[in-house]
């Protein structure tokens, strides 16, 4: 009975869609991104910040990192609350960790991994043969 009502009271979605390494990319992702996230009725609580993490991701991928990149949403929504888990994976990195690209001003770059840190209830990095994923969860009470 108990594994009845833990299914009932729980339900999971998820979307995949592509990051592509062009001007206007991360607006694009974050306005799917939104609509998703409202036709799953994810809490607003959380919402403005996982747009945030969202932003944050896919302008690394897109500046420091080699194509593909693919984003991954999962929303496992449980009665009172849910969890978003964002992922990022991408080819890996263009330069060696610590260098930047010519032509980025250090002063407007290098906060995003602080942001997705702070918003984040859990976060974290994967290498694998296929390159980095990282990903950042979401948790709404």
């Amino acid at each position: 009975m108990a594994a009845q009502l833990n299914t009932l009271l729980r339900a999971a979605c998820e979307h995949v869609c592509p990051v592509p390494p062009v001007a206007g990319a991360v607006p694009a992702v974050r306005r799917r991104v939104a609509a998703v996230l409202a036709d799953w009725n994810v809490c607003p609580e959380i919402v403005e910040d996982s747009l945030l993490v969202v932003s944050e991701l896919a302008t690394n991928a897109i500046i420091h990192a080699r194509p593909p990149a693919v984003l991954k949403l999962s929303w496992t929504w449980i009665a009172g609350g849910g969890t978003l888990r964002v992922e990022l994976t991408d080819a890996g990195p263009t330069l060696p960790p610590g260098r930047s690209p010519a032509g980025i001003d250090p002063d407007e770059h290098g906060r995003g991994e602080a942001i997705v840190h702070a918003l984040a209830t859990r976060h974290g990095l994967r290498a694998h043969p296929a390159g980095i994923t990282r990903w950042a969860e979401l948790v709404a009470l």
